[in-house]
């Protein structure tokens, strides 16, 4: 099964983005030959910026991204959101990539379930 994750919101602030990622966790520990895509758009993009550091016993989205990783499961990230944002490639976590609305669009045509959060 090819689950699409697509998640909008910004890392903190609200807990959606914290919501499908532990959603995207989950799938890919629980659910036997899943495959989970996370692309991040708007201000979801800084989600993936590298060197996040949050108080003791509060979640950490880079963490999380980085389980997505392990799994086996991809994040993506809009390129034209990152642009907008000042993020650069050198400054995401490792793993993750720059996409475009083309890769979303395909993805989107490709998966099985598409999740927005």
């Amino acid at each position: 099964m090819q689950v699409l994750i697509v998640l909008n919101d910004p890392p903190y602030g609200t807990e959606r983005t914290y919501n499908g990622l532990r959603l995207a966790l989950n799938l890919l520990q629980k659910v036997e030959g899943a495959s989970v895509t996370a692309f991040l758009m708007g201000d979801a993009a800084a989600a993936a910026k590298a060197g996040q550091q949050t108080p003791n016993g509060y979640y950490n989205i880079e963490r999380m991204l980085k389980g997505v990783l392990t799994r086996k499961g991809e994040v993506l990230l809009c390129g034209t959101c990152m642009d907008a944002r000042g993020i650069k490639e050198t400054e995401i976590v490792g793993g993750s990539r720059r996409s475009t609305l083309d890769e979303l669009t395909s993805l989107t045509a490709t998966a099985d379930k598409v999740l927005v959060f």
